[in-house]
């Protein structure tokens, strides 16, 4: 198949300071989905144009490299209007789209669970929807490649009427996936194994980390959503302590509102988590707009009062004396999760924060409080158990949410 080539078109306007730093973003997501980047053109406006996304002159120069270059393909940085993609589309003559339908091309590539291809079903139908205007199918593209691919590209022709069908369809679809996962955490918490959430930017290393903690295999490459589908594998310390890690779909810059919302189940892993595993990327120019980013993200899922652990990756690559600092974390280490340095340090923190949260019940109980043992059992971290003849020694940590059932 023949590498699509696309021109990456941006705004760059008094309020946003980050356009070169989206645009460089924008074009690493082209090479995920495929395409080869053969333009970008940046605007300098107060405001992005109503009706075509970039004025006149622009539009004009944005013709002559189209046609110097043959490319296929024009991709805005930003959600697009219906009228200002029809209108460029007019424009141009070829197939405009935006980041939030180049952002679901990607995961309609990666996903692999049946849940996944739901989610992606759903984000794009509704996004078609939104983009569905009076007199045109709003759907049709000009040619086949980017943003025609997925679970969503048979409905591309569908009117109004059958979106909402399929939508509500999934929708239900997803109520039952959701209740299955709810019913997976019940069993978790029953179990009272410590979850650890994963979280951070795409292409930040979660993935890599997960292999290197627990042989998850887990696909890892260098690219932005190299994974989808979240992953959770138990982990056991040196200790006895078990907990279970929860690999998480990255975060990006201007993550479409669809995508949040389709994917809320999956980021509300973190939600019920006992504690954040933020992985950054210590060696991208751009960490700290990404760990704003993800807290953004974290902030509007209604997801705080966690225990926070950042661990600065890629140290390997990244320049010597940089100041690594997370004011939001409560505790940070330095790692490369692809060579291992650091990773025994990590270890240590994330037992020490488990351990935090937990108390020591350090006595003897009656023969008769045998209820109260095997609950120690289920609850708690065994350290030593001595049958004795006035009653059964317990040392062992249990949760502090517990502790008063042993007092």
């Amino acid at each position: 198949m023949e590498e699509e080539k696309i021109i990456l078109v941006a705004v760059a306007t008094s309020d946003c300071d980050d356009t070169l730093q989206s645009l460089t973003e924008l074009e690493e997501l082209g090479q995920t989905a495929g395409a080869r980047t053969v333009g970008k053109v940046i605007q300098n406006r107060e405001n992005i144009h109503p009706g075509t996304y970039i004025g006149k002159g622009k539009i004009e120069e944005l013709k002559s490299l189209i046609y110097s270059t043959n490319a296929d393909t024009v991709v805005c940085d930003d959600e697009l209007s219906p009228a200002q993609n029809h209108n460029l589309e007019e424009a141009l003559g070829i197939k405009v789209i935006d980041r939030t339908v180049l952002i679901l091309d990607i995961f309609a590539q990666r996903a692999s669970t049946s849940e996944g291809k739901l989610q992606v079903e759903l984000a794009q139908l509704r996004y078609n929807l939104s983009h569905l205007t009076g007199g045109r199918s709003g759907l049709s593209r000009l040619g086949g490649g980017i943003g025609t691919r997925g679970p969503g590209e048979q409905k591309l022709e569908m009117d109004r009427r059958i979106i909402k069908q399929r939508i509500t369809q999934i929708r239900k679809e997803l109520v039952q996936v959701k209740h299955a996962r709810e019913l997976t955490r019940k069993k978790r918490q029953e179990n009272h194994v410590p979850v650890i959430a994963i979280t951070g930017y795409t292409n930040a290393g979660k993935s890599t980390l997960l292999n290197k903690l627990t042989d998850a295999g887990v696909l890892s490459e260098d690219k932005l959503f190299a994974t989808l589908d979240p992953v959770t594998r138990k982990y056991e310390f040196e200790n006895g302590g078990k907990v279970l890690f929860t690999d998480t779909v990255g975060f990006i810059r201007k993550l479409p509102h669809h995508l949040i919302q389709a994917f809320r189940g999956t980021l509300e892993e973190a939600k019920y988590s006992d504690v954040i595993l933020h992985v950054t990327d210590c060696s991208n120019p751009d960490m700290d707009a990404q760990m704003y980013i993800v807290y953004d993200t974290l902030d509007r899922l209604g997801i705080d009062g966690k225990k926070i652990v950042t661990a600065f990756n890629k140290t390997d690559l990244a320049d010597d004396g940089i100041i690594l600092k997370d004011l939001r974390a409560d505790k940070t280490v330095m790692i490369s999760a692809k060579n291992g340095t650091g990773i025994e340090e990590l270890l240590n923190v994330l037992e020490e924060v488990i351990m935090d949260r937990k108390r020591l019940v350090d006595k003897t109980f009656s023969y008769n409080e045998a209820a109260k043992i095997n609950e120690i059992h289920n609850t708690g971290q065994i350290i030593e158990e001595d049958y004795r003849s006035d009653g059964i020694y317990i040392k062992a940590y249990v949760p502090q949410e517990y502790i008063y059932m042993f007092e």
